[in-house]
This record gives structure tokens, sequence and C-alpha cells, in this order.
């Protein structure tokens, strides 16, 4: 079922004042930024080997990333592992009571189909599954 460990997101408050360290300590490659309007939210891709690493930043008070920033502060947002047959995942899933924040996948980051389980299913830890599509490359 699981791939591989897609990438990491973490929430930030502004990934111009994070970037020298991931850049520049950790020595990360810099791929690219999106910004996801439907989210709310504008996206940094570094590449940590096959893994990536999001940096998530809000757009608007009204995004969760911005309501996650109030309560927790920055840190780690979520696990993403990528998967194949989203839709047929999340029925499973729902078959076997595992609770769910998307019933169905939606577009996410680099036009990925994503969906995020509910952080109960994993002790308090939020996974996003996520199915890239056909022919699109790993950078992001």
């Amino acid at each position: 079922m699981v791939k591989k460990v897609d990438h990491i997101g973490i929430a930030v408050r502004s990934i111009e004042t994070v970037m020298p360290f991931y850049k520049d300590v950790l020595q990360l490659e810099l791929l690219g930024y999106e910004e996801v309007p439907s989210q709310q939210v504008r996206v940094a891709f570094l590449s940590a080997g096959s893994t990536k690493i999001e940096l998530l930043e809000p757009m608007s008070e009204e995004s969760t990333i911005a309501k996650f920033l109030s309560k927790r502060g920055e840190g780690i947002h979520h696990i993403a592992f990528g998967v194949s047959d989203l839709e047929a995942r999340l029925q499973e899933f729902k078959r076997k009571g595992i609770p769910l924040i998307d019933e169905k996948p939606r577009i996410g980051a680099a036009q990925a189909n994503i969906a995020f389980l509910h952080p109960k299913a994993a002790n308090n830890v939020l996974v996003e599954l996520c199915e890239k599509q056909r022919g699109e490359h790993d950078e992001q």
C-alpha cells in the first residue's frame, strides 16, 4: 500500500525566515515554490534524498496552517506517504472505521491527489496520503 515517505510538511510563519537553515545549514536543494489557493498556503519544496520537505506558510489567517501555528507554533505539521489507488485506500479505511478528514481525494501541491487521515487514527499524528499523477516527476 505505502510506496514511500513522500514528504514531511513543516508549518512555518515565514518561509524566507527559515530557508537559510534548510539551504545553508542542512544544504538541501530548493526545488521550487507553489501557492495552493484552495488551502491558502504557500509551499517551498526541498529535496532530502528520496523524500521532500515542504515548508508550509499560511497565506491567510483562515488557513489550516495559520490555525495550526496559533495552537501549536512552528514545527512538523504532517507526514505524507505515497500510495497508489488513493480512492481505494480511502474506501478501505472507511470500511475499517479509520477516522478520515477527507473521504474523497482532493488536489494538493504539485497537483497530486491527496487525502488526510484524522490524527486520532495515528496517535495524534496527521497523516497525508498522496498519489502522484502518472508521468509527474518526483521533485515536486
